[in-house]
Order: C-alpha cells, then sequence, then structure tokens
C-alpha cells in the first residue's frame, strides 16, 4: 500500500471516529434512549398492572436525562481533581 492510500485509510477512518464520538455525546442519543427507556418502562407497568403507567414511566426516564445532564459537570471536577493530583506527585 503506498502513502497516499494509508493517508486516505487513517483519514477515513478518523471521520468514522469523529462521527462515533460526537453521537456518543449528542441530544438525538439521549432522546432515543429516554424514549426507549420510557416505552419499556410504560410496558412493564402495563404487564404488573401498575396504576398511572403514563406518569410513573417518567421516573426512569428524568433519572437518566438528570444523570446525563450532570456527567458532564461531574467528569469536569474529577478532571479537575485529577489533574491537581497528578501535578502534586510530579
Amino acid at each position: 500500500m503506498n502513502w497516499e492510500q494509508e493517508i486516505l485509510e487513517i483519514q477515513k477512518r478518523n471521520r468514522r471516529v469523529e462521527a462515533d464520538k460526537a453521537w456518543e455525546t449528542s441530544w438525538a442519543r439521549r432522546i432515543a434512549i429516554a424514549l426507549f427507556t420510557y416505552a419499556v418502562a410504560a410496558i412493564w407497568l402495563a404487564l404488573i398492572r401498575e396504576p398511572n403507567i403514563l406518569l410513573k414511566a417518567v421516573v426512569p426516564v428524568a433519572g437518566y436525562v438528570l444523570s446525563t445532564l450532570s456527567l458532564r459537570t461531574i467528569r469536569n471536577v474529577w478532571v479537575k481533581f485529577y489533574e491537581n493530583q497528578s501535578g502534586e506527585k510530579k
């Protein structure tokens, strides 16, 4: 394989990796997971004959959404803590 072909393959791979990273943090992914979670929770609640299915199915979805919103903040705090710890060890 020549250099030009290798570079094109690396660029192609990089675009795929960037798209995967973008998907992992996208609102489209979060909404899809929230809708799927809501549907599964509603089906489960219907199967066990729980009253107020549609309202109660919101609870796991709300937990998921809140966790995705707070994880970025928690990650940033952790990274700062880690960087401070790493800096002290050097």
